[in-house]
């Protein structure tokens, strides 16, 4: 085993391991008592409340108890309700559908950023990027105005039998999907145009070469090249949407509940009841991660 006071050359300079290792504390501390202070600490904290109860007048009571998650499995005084299961259950869906959504969107729309040149591009991007510098409030409020009953995406619904003569796409689903899909787009589209950017297009052309189906070219030679930047819009994309509740309390009509709303209803709004809403956050949290780990398993890997 080699001695800490041993003199090694790092970087052009004479050095020992244990000055090393110092210089190493000394870049990576800083970042290190960042996230203690600002994400351990909170979580843990976070974790803590969730097992206390809600006492008098909204105030925390730290009686430890398994209350909260008899609560969010649905039990009560009154009996068994699947209302909370629902909600969480309707929230991940909705996060799947709208990260599938913009994958789909944000893909062609990476490459035809792509294929104008450099000037061009960055006009395009800047466009992309522009709404995310309004306010989602007001964001929102504008689709809630453009979906209405007395607008043209009704009447042009109406007309092809999608809704009925006296119904509206705002309040409803179609519209929280229009507006979590509008709100997460530039995030996925961003590292989906920088893989475009930084593909070999030698391998697609060897593909091709080798007499491979469009369908083979697209998965191996494109897709598997594609796969860091849709990852990395997967992550941009399916966390946040799993805590949005602003798109879906507006949109929604306020009937539309997802766990961002019933967390955002523990803390801030009538109930009060922080206990619960701190176990609802540590569900979120533990389905962010579990979500991301399922796609690193599943399609998270470079294809082959």
């Amino acid at each position: 085993m080699a001695n800490s006071n041993t003199t090694e050359v790092f970087e052009g300079k004479l050095t020992t391991r244990s000055r090393m290792r110092k210089f190493g504390l000394l870049l990576t501390g800083p970042g290190m008592l960042w996230l203690l202070v600002f994400l351990l600490l909170p979580t843990i904290f976070l974790l803590v409340m969730a097992f206390a109860q809600r006492g008098s007048y909204g105030t925390i009571d730290w009686t430890f108890s398994l209350d909260n998650v008899k609560k969010l499995l649905g039990y009560s005084s009154f009996g068994w309700s699947a209302d909370n299961l629902l909600i969480i259950w309707r929230s991940f869906k909705i996060a799947v559908i709208t990260t599938i959504l913009c994958l789909v969107v944000g893909i062609p729309m990476a490459f035809w950023i792509g294929s104008h040149g450099k000037s061009m591009r960055t006009l395009l991007l800047a466009l992309v990027m522009v709404p995310s510098c309004t306010n989602l409030v007001i964001r929102t409020y504008a689709w809630m105005i453009l979906l209405g009953s007395q607008m043209p995406p009704t009447w042009i619904a109406r007309f092809l039998g999608i809704i009925g003569e006296n119904e509206a796409l705002y309040p409803g689903t179609f519209a929280v999907y229009i507006g979590m899909v509008s709100c997460m787009l530039p995030f996925a589209v961003l590292p989906l145009y920088t893989s475009v950017e930084r593909l070999d297009w030698g391998i697609v052309e060897a593909a091709k070469d080798l007499y491979a189906k469009p369908v083979r070219v697209f998965y191996h030679g494109i897709l598997s090249q594609m796969m860091p930047g849709i990852v990395a819009s997967v992550v941009l994309t399916l966390v946040p949407t799993l805590g949005m509740y602003v798109v879906s309390d507006l949109l929604g009509g306020a009937k539309y509940i997802l766990i961002g709303n019933m967390i955002q209803q523990q803390f801030f709004g009538t109930a009060l009841d922080w206990p619960f809403g701190a176990m609802l956050g540590i569900v979120l949290i533990i389905s962010s991660v579990l979500s991301l780990v399922a796609f690193q398993k599943v399609g998270g890997k470079n294809f082959v």
